[in-house]
């Protein structure tokens, strides 16, 4: 298979050197040092799941997409931070000669929402959605460590489309290094890391916390599951679903099994502020305020958190 990252962040140089582990030829649409760091050292993952490499002289990298060849591509996975949807899918629509006649392109990003940018330009068989709950750090440019893993990844089609097409790069992936899976219901699988992610990731970031220091007084238990609470009102009252009926049964196995698995992982909202660069928080507790507003549900502690981080974004 051809395929092409565009977002060579964490998890966009992860993905691009566990393919090319697979077998398959990798593209890359990068800017600046990144584009130089891959043009001159190609693409590393390390960490928890094994090495993965691809040599400079293996992997096409260009910032113009015009630039690749016409009818190039069979996958493009999208993991750019969220807030570029609307530049790049206007980007892949004024170049999608560069796109094979059957290419989907698969959104591999945190929150929900994220394929109505991509939605205007591209139909409902060729926009697909993965979730992805490997936790990656990027070490340099074209390094990126898997810092904590705790399932496969999930790729699938939030239309209620057939998820076969998307088989044999869940395949390539999980030959490659990191397990992966399609699903008939990403939907669930979405909304099961929005739970995961709006709980942590603000909370750690205004803390300044790891996930796993934030369970350990009973003061950061109740602010979390008053959130989780907060989360389960909304997402019921706009009709979605995951695999948890109740906040209760959510909250045990978080507490069991999600919680430990990620302990010692910084949340890449956290990773943002540190870097003094824009969060993806407004496609993920953003999302959430936004919903309960639609539907009449009161927010108050994910409303403290997503002021509190918008503060901090204002202050750099």
């Amino acid at each position: 298979m051809n395929l092409l990252i565009v977002g060579a962040g964490a998890i966009g140089v992860a993905m691009g050197a566990t393919l090319h582990a697979a077998g398959n030829q990798v593209s890359v649409y990068a800017r600046g040092a990144t584009k130089q760091a891959i043009e001159r050292g190609g693409l590393h993952r390390r960490g928890l799941l094994g090495d993965a490499d691809a040599a400079a002289e293996t992997v096409c990298v260009r910032d113009n997409l015009g630039e690749f060849p016409a009818q190039s591509f069979d996958f493009v996975l999208i993991s750019v931070k969220t807030m570029a949807n609307r530049e790049i899918s206007r980007l892949l629509a004024e170049n999608r000669q560069i796109l094979k006649p059957d290419a989907k392109l698969v959104i591999l990003q945190n929150g929900w929402g994220n394929d109505a940018a991509y939605r205007e330009y591209f139909s409902e068989q060729q926009v697909c959605s993965g979730r992805v709950i490997t936790g990656c750090e990027r070490l340099e440019p074209n390094v990126s460590r898997v810092t904590v893993y705790t399932a496969p990844v999930l790729l699938g089609n939030l239309y209620g489309l057939d998820v076969t097409p998307l088989e044999p790069l869940a395949q390539a992936i999980s030959r490659g290094g990191i397990p992966c899976q399609t699903t008939d219901d990403v939907g669930a699988a979405l909304w099961a890391k929005m739970l995961y992610n709006c709980t942590l990731n603000p909370l750690s970031a205004v803390l300044g916390l790891h996930y796993g220091a934030l369970s350990e007084a009973p003061e950061g238990k109740a602010i979390m599951n008053g959130l989780i609470e907060e989360l389960f009102a909304v997402m019921t009252a706009s009709g979605y679903r995951t695999y948890w009926e109740t906040p209760e049964a959510y909250q045990e196995e978080f507490y069991r099994k999600l919680l430990p698995d990620t302990y010692h992982h910084n949340s890449s909202t956290l990773q943002d502020i540190r870097k003094r660069q824009p969060t993806e928080i407004d496609t993920l507790t953003g999302k959430i305020l936004e919903l309960a507003a639609q539907h009449g549900v009161d927010v108050p502690m994910n409303t403290m958190l997503y002021r509190q981080i918008k503060t901090l974004e204002s202050n750099y």
